[in-house]
């Protein structure tokens, strides 16, 4: 994918840039030597990678705000960072950027168990959120799998979810407040802790923006109290099809699990192999969780157990206690990583209605035959959140472009599913051109003319989200308008 060139000018400028920089941030904290910066070159995107002019680590939001303020002044595109751990691109750098990470910003500023709030700096990672509350026997719901090591800062940027927000949501149902730094350097609060803030719902504009609105630094998050228990249990399946119509009869029968997750054959050979789990050799595996007391858990057990039954599973297997429930969540939990050790693949993150989950499995299977590349399917079947991971060779010529070529049509299925682009990866620059194919002209106008108010001169996190040409050309003349 084309990214922009650098700014002619913008090389003669780096080292009065770095002198100004430093007279805000410690010596550590602005890293610009070649080497070093290559560290920031990409995120879990791998495939497309670019190194930044230089890297800063502010450790406070005063110095996020001074960092904005000289970049600002200076005419110098910004690139917020959390951990890096985006599969949509939606940390990579342009060659005249600065990569803004927040991994130093990292403390609990507060925590209200009475009101059930918690308050962190956003370069803290997700599972880290709930360890700081644990011990009081709460903890925080979004579960993204990628959960021990993404930030809150990324799970806010891209609106993340995880296996349990089918009962608890994704992050903008656990999001209350923020503390955000704009590009000129303003620090602004939104919302707070309470439940619902007055006047316009600024904090649903900022949650899932992917930082071209500001940097978000502080985050009041809401905590929950742990459930009295949780089990899992795992269904296989001969086929694709039949799983998906399984989960489907389960969502329509009016139950709500805490968590419906899908495995095809090659991720379910490639977590057992990993992870050592237990699971059948099949087509297709579901894992269901419920939670609550034990009455409750039996009971909705025995529905979900007598649905599972007239779709003819090939296992229906109760977790009998927490280690094997434990390694049946182990394997889950690895599947990108177990994927990633057997072939190079590419992630992507179409939502669908569930009710489609029949069909599109069966139209993603007959794609692959004609692409020529193999998919392995893990996702988050109880709200349609898909996974689909095609497998390609790096080292290949071409197959690079017919795996994005593949998964453009994918994503183009989900939105005439009913569908749309993304869940909880994001757009980055992985959906930026097809975003035409979700939205028509004038809706993708209204969300530019937000980012306008928020960031003028299109400086934060350029080349994401909306098709390259048309923020190219929107950044070109706010500029020419000064």
């Amino acid at each position: 994918m084309e990214m922009p060139a650098p700014d002619p000018g913008i090389l003669a400028r780096k080292a009065r840039l770095i002198d100004r920089l430093l007279q805000v941030l410690p010596v550590d904290a602005v890293i610009h030597e070649e080497a070093e910066t290559r560290a920031y070159e990409c995120d879990a995107l791998t495939a497309y990678k670019c190194p930044p002019l230089l890297a800063v680590l502010p450790a406070s939001t005063r110095e996020v705000s001074d960092v904005l303020r000289i970049c600002h002044e200076e005419s110098v595109p910004v690139v917020p960072r959390g951990s890096g751990t985006s599969l949509a691109g939606g940390a990579l750098p342009t060659a005249d950027s600065v990569i803004l990470g927040v991994a130093r910003m990292n403390e609990v500023l507060e925590t209200d168990y009475k009101n059930r709030i918690i308050r962190v700096q956003t370069g803290r990672t997700n599972l880290s959120v709930s360890g700081a509350v644990e011990e009081h026997e709460f903890f925080y719901a979004p579960d993204p799998s990628s959960q021990l090591a993404c930030a809150i800062a990324g799970n806010i940027a891209m609106n993340s979810g995880g296996a349990h927000c089918l009962k608890y949501g994704v992050t903008t149902n656990n999001l209350l407040g923020v503390t955000m730094v704009m590009m000129d350097g303003t620090v602004v609060e939104i919302g707070g802790a309470h439940l619902d803030a007055g006047g316009l719902d600024l904090l649903g504009v900022i949650c899932g923006s992917e930082g071209q609105l500001g940097v978000v630094t502080e985050a009041t998050l809401r905590i929950l109290r742990k459930p009295e228990g949780a089990r899992p249990v795992l269904m296989g399946f001969d086929s694709n099809e039949v799983a998906g119509a399984c989960v489907s009869d389960i969502i329509k029968s009016g139950i709500l699990p805490v968590a419906i997750e899908f495995m095809d054959r090659p991720c379910i050979r490639a977590c057992e192999a990993f992870a050592k789990a237990g699971y059948p050799d099949c087509e297709a595996l579901l894992i269901v969780e419920v939670e609550g007391s034990e009455a409750e858990i039996a009971s909705q057990l025995a529905k979900i157990i007598e649905i599972a039954k007239r779709h003819n599973p090939v296992e229906l297997r109760e977790a009998q206690d927490a280690d094997e429930a434990g390694r049946i969540w182990l394997g889950r939990k690895s599947a990108f990583g177990a994927m990633g050790k057997i072939n190079d693949y590419m992630c992507l993150d179409g939502t669908i209605p569930v009710s489609s989950l029949p069909y599109v499995l069966r139209r993603i299977g007959e794609m692959s035959e004609e692409f020529g590349l193999d998919v392995a399917n893990v996702f988050h079947a109880g709200d349609g959140n898909m996974h689909p991971l095609i497998l390609f060779d790096a080292n290949k010529p071409g197959d690079l472009e017919t795996c994005e070529a593949f998964g453009a049509e994918i994503l183009k299925l989900c939105v005439e599913a009913g569908g749309c682009l993304t869940g909880e990866h994001g757009v980055g620059i992985e959906k930026r051109d097809l975003m035409l194919h979700q939205y028509a002209a004038e809706d993708l106008e209204a969300q530019m003319r937000v980012k306008d108010v928020f960031d003028p001169h299109w400086f934060l996190n350029p080349a994401k989200v909306f098709p390259l040409a048309v923020s190219k050309s929107r950044r070109a003349e706010s500029l020419a308008a000064e």
